[in-house]
């Protein structure tokens, strides 16, 4: 799997609450190399700061990234800026393995 490149700024999931959970919003462009709509599991950098996170559809054929409060502070941003990211899906064990979970 190929880390995959993009600026996006970071939003709040339900912005008229002002707070709760924040997210970046995937490039369109992207959506289908990750692996399509659909919740999965992720690596990367923002800023450089290595994370792990899960990706998830975000409505209206976007895909957005979870951003923690602690993955924010490793790379110096909050709510409302703009940072460099760099995603890998993380294959599931099932896949990675062919075992089959159930």
């Amino acid at each position: 799997m190929t880390q995959m490149k993009f600026q996006a700024t970071i939003r709040y999931w339900r912005p008229e609450l002002k707070r709760g959970l924040a997210v970046a919003d995937i490039p369109s462009e992207l959506i289908a190399s990750l692996g399509g709509l659909k919740q999965m599991k992720v690596k990367g950098t923002i800023n450089g700061a290595e994370y792990l996170s899960n990706v998830m559809p975000a409505g209206s054929g976007r895909l957005a990234l979870s951003v923690s409060q602690k993955m924010m502070k490793a790379a110096g941003v909050g709510v409302g800026d703009s940072a460099e990211f760099e995603i890998e899906r993380i294959p599931s064990m099932a896949h990675a393995t062919g075992v089959t979970q159930g």
